[in-house]
């Protein structure tokens, strides 16, 4: 992750990076990401799986692009991103790390949907 990210910062260097990724903005970059994201859904109902090992890299980079504009912002940074989603999804699976106890999928996602409101309203 790390190295993507470099390779982000290297693309917006002002002295020997690409002009159009430095001109990008969230704003101007959104498109990419949802662009990305949708050829990965359109190769999972392909079953096209070689096609989605790379629009999954392709939407990966677009993640790290991103968090990259944000890091230069001083906004939050990669490690931000990464702690925040694994304390999410310790806290959204009680019925693993908590004293919950799940036997079919219905009731794992209805503990997980649980969770998620639960997070929402504090």
């Amino acid at each position: 992750m790390h190295k993507l990210m470099e390779l982000a910062k290297y693309l917006r260097n002002p002295d020997n990076g690409c002009p159009w990724d430095r001109a990008q903005t969230f704003d101007t970059f959104k498109h990419c990401l949802l662009d990305e994201a949708q050829e990965a859904i359109a190769a999972i109902e392909k079953k096209d799986f070689l096609n989605l090992k790379e629009e999954l890299g392709d939407t990966l980079f677009n993640l790290i692009f991103i968090t990259n504009l944000a890091e230069e912002q001083g906004l939050f940074t990669l490690d931000d991103v990464i702690d925040g989603v694994y304390q999410k999804m310790i806290t959204r699976h009680p019925h693993v790390f908590g004293d919950k106890k799940a036997k079919t999928p219905e009731e794992a996602y209805a503990f997980f949907q649980e969770a998620k409101k639960k997070a929402k309203v504090s």
